[in-house]
């Protein structure tokens, strides 16, 4: 069995209320949407940094570099 910890939470009435309200129309708790949206903001947040960890790793592992600083008309100069 998973353990589980409390949380208290200081939440504006209005908020708690809308939340309150989503959590019948879904339900569910508000318990549950709290949980739900740790889970879903902590997996985006570690996906995210693992991305960034990717492509600095192939940025890293390119040779490639720019000779002089870019302007509008090298850019879209036709070779």
């Amino acid at each position: 069995m998973k353990c589980m910890a409390n949380l208290t939470l200081v939440i504006d009435d209005a908020l708690l209320k809308r939340a309150r309200e989503e959590a019948l129309r879904s339900n569910t708790s508000v318990n549950a949407l709290v949980r739900d949206f740790l889970n879903r903001y902590v997996d985006a947040r570690s996906r995210r940094l693992e991305a960034l960890a990717h492509f600095e790793e192939i940025a890293g592992s390119c040779e490639s570099s720019s000779e002089g600083p870019w302007d509008r008309a090298s850019l879209n100069e036709r070779h």
